[in-house]
This record gives C-alpha cells, structure tokens and sequence, in this order.
C-alpha cells in the first residue's frame, strides 16, 4: 500500500533546495533594491502590518456598546382545577383557565449615555370560573378578557456616567490604540530600512576587505617567489624564504575568514529581504553600491527639533499620556453620586378579545405617563477613590516617561552628531595612513632588492598596509553607519530613504 505525505510548502521548498544541485549566482543590488524588498518581504515588517488591522477591529468591536437588543418572547398557560366539596356539601364546579401572552423589546444606550427601552406585549385569557347567585346557588361563568400595551422609558444620567462611561472610554481608548499601533508600525519600517542600510553597509565592508585579504596574499606570495629565487642562487638566506612562507600561510588563512564573514553578512541581507531564504541561498549578492565620506555640516538644534516631533516611540509615548488622561476623566466621574432622570410614556388597550384590545390600544385614547429621578449615594466609595487616585498616578508617570523619552532621544542625536563627526575624521586620517603605508612597503622593497633591508621589515610592512586598508575601509562604514543612525535618531529614515508611508 503507497502512502503519500504531503509536506509544508516552505519545508518542501527548502529540501528541494537541498536535494538540487547548487547553481551559483551573482546578482548585482543597489541599497534601494535591498530596502523596496525588504519593504515588501521582510517577515518582522509582515507581522507588524496585522497589528493595524487588528487595532481597527477592536475600534469597531467597541462601538458594539450601542448597539441596540431586540428581544421577542411568547407564553401560553393552561391550568384546571377538579370539582371539591364546599362547607355545607355543596358541590364547587372544577375551573379550566387559559391564557396566552407575548411581549417585545427594543433596548439600548445613546451616545451622550441615555438609555431607552421601548416595550410592547399583550395578553389573551378565556376560561370558566364560579360564583353564587341571589338565591346562594353555585354558578359556572365563562370568562375572556385581552389586553395590549406599548410603552418607552428613557434614562438620563446627570453626575455618575454623564461625561464619560465605560464604552465611550472603551472607544476612546480604541482609537489611541489605532493610532499605536500605525506608529507602532511606522516604527518597524524605519527599523527595518535602518537596519538594511547597516547591513548593506556591511556588506560592502566585508567585501573591500576581503579584496585586502586578497591583495595581502597577492603581496606576500610575490615576495615569497622572490626570495625563493634568490635562496636558489644564495643570495639570499634560506631563514627568509621561510619567513615568506609563514606570512604567506597567515594571509591565506586570513582570507579564508573574510570570506567567511562575507558570507554571514550576505545572509543577514538575504533574511532582511526575503520570506523564502532557499531561493536566496545559492546567490551572491553584488552590492552595486560604495562607501563613501562626504562632509555634513550638521546643525545640533534642528536634529533635535525633529527628533522631538518625528519619532513614532515619542509620538506612541504622549498617546499613552492621553490615554491616562482620558481615564483619569473616567475615573473623576465614577466619585459622583448616581443621579439619573427618567420619563416614562405609553398607552393601553383592553377587550374582550385580542382584536378589541388592540382596537383599543390603536385608538390612544388611554394613555399613562411617569417621570421623575433617583440618586444613589455610595458610601465610603473606597473603589472608586482608590481607582482614581491610581489613574492620576499612571498620569504622572506617563508624563515622566515622555520627559525621559525626550531626553534620550536629544542624547542619543547628540552622540551620534558627535561620532558622526569623529568618524568622518577618522576617514581622513585612516586614508593618509593607507597611503603612507604603501608608500613605505614600496620603498622598503626598493631596499630589499638593494639589499639594504630583510624579508622580516618588508613583511611588517606589508602586515602594516593590510591592517591600515582595513581600518581604512573600516572607518569608510563606520561612518556611513553613523549617518543612518542620526536619520534614525532624528526620524527622517523613510523621508532620506523615499520611502512614503501612508497610514489610512
């Protein structure tokens, strides 16, 4: 008997990876190219897009409090009793009693919090009962009797409620939420093309300094031909060959973990914009674009000015600041007494049958009518005070965590101002000392070749021109990173990266 399993589709799609052959490929990628598919396949970004829509659900759902309820109810009773003996022996008929009923029901909550309930219901009984005529003789009487009314009572608070209740707090409440929950959203965009932005950029870096690694084995492996050539024909020590050797097997080794990490830092791009890593494994990915210094002139107020109206954490914190103000108002009003206002209007019908009755109640002619309020004094109140004294509480801290919130964001735009600088001038200074360090190995392999040098000074050398392209290509990133850290910092991520994101 076959058995068929059926797998997931991304397990499916990764073993079929795995059990196909690997077809290397480059693909050439800008940092726009990186970010628009990280906009549109980043898998944090694609969870954070439902918390939205979930947030407009709750918003609707809350304004299912004024929702009205229809209610529709029938009833039919049916009652006999058997004859019995009376004092005296006389003979009491049994009675047979019917009687059918309906009601109905329209209730619900305004708005401004009045409440109405507009009812209607009628009744129909018919059956026999007894009595004694003039002459003490024990009677049977058929009865049948209907009735119908229709009436409504609203109620209006006037302390307790009057401002504000649970489900105007309810939709208030949902609608700051939305509104998180769209910056929160905001958020995961500028964290997601910040974040590809450091990677590309270390991308780049670890592909430079992979071609230093390159160009150390490059050097090292001339020299070392060299001194072959002259230990041959001894002029040279065969000390030096071996010292060659081991430079040359030291690069090689170091070569061999910078492409390692230029791997790993292709994955961390490869994760950041896509969903399907199998198809991303067996490309490698080019960046078109390079590192490069140009000088900012940065202006300290304004960042902060924009950090302090552009950040969606701050934004999302003074949203938690209303928050706890609206419910501080809620919270005020529950202390009131329960005062509340009431009118009640409606009019009846009544006949022998439903027909009558309902003739009856169509004519209005027997209308009914009450008004009047009620208040109700809790005592002690000890929930209710305890409540909000606790919301003026969260509102205070509220209003220190955006203070503080406010201050980091004014320290961390003025660090990165302040390593921003640094490191454009570490740029220089890293440039002027690859320069002079290749300018010092060319001299020093004129004096080898003169042999007014050893193979040892030459190696140093040329260990000091890889390590200083590596600082060199080093500082190039560290700079670049630094800017997209300050656009961060500031809030102006998407605006720098053109990305516009429009929210509802």
């Amino acid at each position: 008997m076959q058995r068929t399993f059926w797998l997931p589709t991304m397990l499916a799609t990764a073993l079929a990876a795995v059990a196909a052959p690997e077809v290397p490929t480059t693909r050439p990628m800008s940092l726009q190219d990186c970010i628009q598919m990280a906009l549109q396949n980043n898998l944090d970004l694609a969870i954070e897009r439902y918390n939205p829509q979930l947030s407009l659900y709750g918003l609707q759902g809350s304004y299912g409090g004024y929702d009205p309820s229809f209610n529709l109810g029938a009833q039919h009773d049916q009652s006999s009793s058997a004859e019995s003996l009376f004092q005296g022996g006389m003979l009491i008929p049994g009675s047979d009693n019917t009687a059918s009923s309906f009601d109905t029901g329209l209730r619900g909550l305004t708005p401004w919090g009045m409440t109405y309930d507009l009812s209607g219901g009628g009744s129909d009984r018919f059956g026999k009962s007894f009595g004694v005529d003039t002459n003490g003789n024990i009677v049977t009487k058929p009865f049948e009797s209907s009735t119908a009314t229709t009436g409504l009572t609203i109620t209006q608070p006037l302390l307790k409620n009057f401002w504000i209740d649970s489900t105007r707090l309810s939709i208030q409440v949902a609608k700051i939420t939305l509104k998180k929950s769209e910056l929160a959203l905001k958020q995961q965009v500028m964290t997601t093309v910040a974040t590809v932005e450091q990677a590309y950029f270390d991308l780049i870096y670890a592909r430079e300094y992979v071609v230093v690694q390159e160009k150390a084995v490059e050097l090292a492996t001339r020299l070392l031909n060299e001194n072959r050539k002259r230990v041959e024909v001894g002029a040279l020590a065969p000390l030096d060959e071996k010292q060659a050797e081991s430079q040359a097997a030291s690069n090689e080794a170091n070569l061999i973990a910078a492409r390692n990490s230029l791997s790993i830092q292709e994955n961390t791009v490869k994760q950041l914009m896509s969903d399907n890593f199998p198809q991303w494994a067996s490309i490698t990915i080019i960046p078109s674009g390079t590192l490069e210094a140009q000088r900012r002139i940065f202006n300290l107020q304004d960042s902060w000015g924009k950090g302090l109206t552009q950040r969606p954490d701050l934004l999302q914190a003074k949203l938690d600041l209303q928050k706890a103000g609206i419910q501080v108002k809620y919270t005020r009003n529950q202390l009131y007494p329960q005062l509340d206002a009431f009118v009640t209007y409606g009019w009846n019908g009544s006949g022998r049958e439903y027909s009558d009755a309902f003739g009856d109640w169509g004519s209005g002619d027997r209308p009914y009518y009450s008004y009047g309020g009620k208040i109700t004094f809790p005592l002690g109140n000890i929930s209710a005070r305890s409540n909000h004294r606790t919301s003026k509480a969260q509102e205070s801290q509220a209003v220190l965590f955006v203070k503080r919130l406010e201050q980091n964001i004014m320290i961390e735009i003025d660090n990165a101002v302040k390593q921003s600088l640094a490191s454009f001038e570490a740029v220089q200074a890293t440039r002027k000392a690859s320069e002079y360090a290749a300018e010092a190995l060319a001299a020093g392999q004129k004096k080898l070749e003169n042999g007014k040098s050893t193979t040892f000074e030459v190696l140093q050398l040329q260990r000091d021109l890889t390590a200083a392209r590596g600082t060199e290509i080093q500082a190039l990133a560290a700079y670049n990173k630094t800017l997209s850290k300050l656009r961060y910092y500031e809030g102006g991520t998407l605006e720098a990266a053109g990305v516009d994101l429009t929210l509802r």
